[in-house]
């Protein structure tokens, strides 16, 4: 309702006061004083009007929701909401402290909608979602505000309850056009793209400069179909565009799409774009991490997790980061804490379900790992790393069977590409019978995109096995032509040994541990081929650690300590 005058304050009512000081935010004051006339009340109910105790009820309410006391304020709204149904059955007026105002108290008394919607938000926030759709799904198809819709559409997406959810999300954009999350809303639950612009097209034609948001419809369409090469390609032809020139949504998207489509270089270099532009940015900066980790710059991992913190510790996002950290450290006990927090943050986090399922798996508890790769599948059916997590489960617990129905079943959904080609040929390399499936999907890969890292990996794989040295030795040579990659070289490293070319081979495993310090396997051929060269050296070498033994061991001891320290954490978190 509008604002009422100011009165002299002598001729202002308490709860009038009280009205003011909502207003004016100023919270902490509103929940010391309406606590105090809410006990008077109490003791003398003839005190306050029906209408003016709903009015101390929910302005009492909203000062304990903006302290984030939220099952207190359900609560209060709920007794509100109860005093509001009073007002229908009396029309006695009963003598109020103070109130010598004629203005008519129903004019201004708090929405009954608003409530419910406040109520709502506690819920989730509580997160009772069924508590929250009931309470919504109460409050009449014509009285639903645009927000109340757009929350009904999200929860009823979360709850699996796709039509309903549709409905609401074009309810959203009836009453607001450009309404861009709820578009996405409905890409996401597969509405048609062609469908979604047809709800803008009065607006876009009617106000000046909107011209790109057709295109930028398309562009998520692609994106929700899982389509990256053709999003990729639509977003850039929006992003050169000068006035969407460097719009940090439209790079962090694009390095989403880099990175889904496996390009981690191009994905790395959108992600810094995007930070560059935005030094508070924190949406996709998981991701970002992630992929730092995975190149072993994990001093680069750690100095963007304290960046992150510092901006927010309440997002997913900076405990994903340092989870990425622990993890590529293997450090699995505190990256499975770390995980475990992100996700309690924020439930739809991909990222921390994949973090938390890769601990898990490589502590060896396959089955609940299991359980968080199939959570992340569901929130996003277009990401090929979700499957891939499963599918490492499976076969980890020698389910080829169920690896091999899961990889066909993305080849089928998410089309022939060089990923999908890789993971249904790493699948077939798992069983003797299908090792010429494997040769030829992978040839079909690498055909597609020579440069596809994992598909090389996998073809090198397949030559060691076949002892065909000479050859995986040229396919490496050609796949690091244009690029540098710690495995490749490794790898490299390892077929010259198996040729006797020891110096390039040693230089190879150099490379490698350049580009990552942390590689182990690197780190264990370059060892060995000193021991070869100089086994004298080398039988120092072991005489000396065997009277260092203790210190080592001791070592060791600290290492069950923290893994037992963040085991105790993971049980008061409630992680299964």
């Amino acid at each position: 309702c509008p604002s009422p005058p100011l009165f002299p304050a002598a001729s202002m009512s308490v709860v009038e006061h009280v009205r003011e000081m909502a207003s004016a935010g100023l919270h902490s004051n509103v929940r010391l004083l309406s606590g105090l006339l809410l006990t008077m009340s109490g003791n003398n109910p003839e005190l306050f009007s029906p209408s003016q105790k709903y009015q101390l009820l929910v302005y009492h309410a909203d000062s304990l929701f903006h302290d984030k006391e939220y099952r207190n304020a359900v609560s209060k709204y709920t007794m509100a909401l109860q005093q509001k149904k009073a007002l229908s059955k009396t029309s006695k007026v009963r003598p109020s402290t103070g109130n010598t105002a004629s203005t008519p108290q129903s004019q201004c008394l708090p929405s009954e909608i608003e409530v419910k919607y406040k109520m709502a938000e506690c819920y989730t926030m509580l997160k009772q979602d069924k508590d929250a759709i009931a309470i919504l799904d109460g409050i009449p198809s014509r009285q639903r505000t645009p927000k109340i819709n757009m929350m009904l559409a999200n929860l009823y997406k979360k709850a699996g309850q796709e039509r309903s959810s549709v409905t609401s999300y074009k309810e959203v954009l009836r009453q607001c056009p450009l309404a861009l999350d709820a578009i996405l809303g409905l890409l996401s639950l597969s509405v048609k793209g062609a469908e979604v612009a047809s709800m803008t097209i009065n607006i876009i034609q009617s106000i000046p400069n909107l011209d790109w948001l057709s295109v930028w419809i398309k562009a998520y369409a692609f994106v929700h179909t899982g389509d990256n090469t053709r999003a990729i390609n639509t977003i850039c032809s929006l992003e050169k565009k000068s006035l969407l020139r460097d719009n940090v949504d439209l790079l962090g998207s694009l390095a989403d799409l880099y990175f889904r489509a496996g390009d981690n270089k191009n994905s790395i270099l959108k992600f810094e774009q995007a930070q560059m532009l935005d030094p508070y940015l924190i949406k996709g900066m998981d991701v970002y991490g992630y992929l730092l980790a995975r190149e072993g710059r994990l001093e680069d991992v750690e100095s963007l997790g304290c960046r992150l913190f510092n901006i927010s510790d309440q997002h997913a996002e900076p405990w994903v980061v340092s989870g990425c950290h622990s993890f590529y450290s293997k450090r699995y006990s505190r990256a499975l804490y770390l995980g475990a927090k992100a996700i309690q943050l924020n439930s739809n986090s991909v990222q921390a379900l994949l973090l938390k399922g890769a601990a898990l798996r490589n502590m060896g508890r396959v089955q609940e790992a299991i359980i968080h790769f199939r959570e992340a599948i569901r929130l996003a059916p277009c990401r090929l790393d979700c499957y891939e997590g499963l599918i490492e489960c499976y076969l980890a617990s020698n389910s080829i069977r169920e690896a091999m129905v899961m990889a066909n079943n993305v080849y089928k959904t998410l089309g022939a590409n060089a990923q999908t080609l890789t993971l249904l040929a790493t699948v077939c390399l798992e069983d003797p019978v299908t090792q010429e499936k494997a040769k030829t999907l992978l040839d079909k890969a690498l055909t597609q995109r020579p440069d596809y890292i994992k598909a090389v990996v996998k073809k090198a794989e397949l030559l060691s096995r076949e002892q065909k040295y000479e050859d995986g030795i040229a396919l490496l040579r050609n796949a690091l032509a244009n690029q540098s990659d710690c495995v490749l070289h490794r790898i490299l490293g390892d077929f010259l040994v198996a040729v006797n070319e020891y110096q390039e081979a040693m230089d190879q495993y150099s490379i490698a541990l350049s580009l990552d310090p942390n590689d182990q396997k690197s780190l264990e051929g370059m060892q060995k081929m000193e021991k070869e060269e100089s086994p004298t050296d080398a039988t120092q070498e072991e005489d000396v650690d065997d009277m260092e033994g203790s210190g080592e061991e001791g070592d060791l001891e600290g290492s069950d300590s923290e893994a037992a320290q963040w085991a105790d954490q993971e049980q008061w978190f409630g992680m299964q």
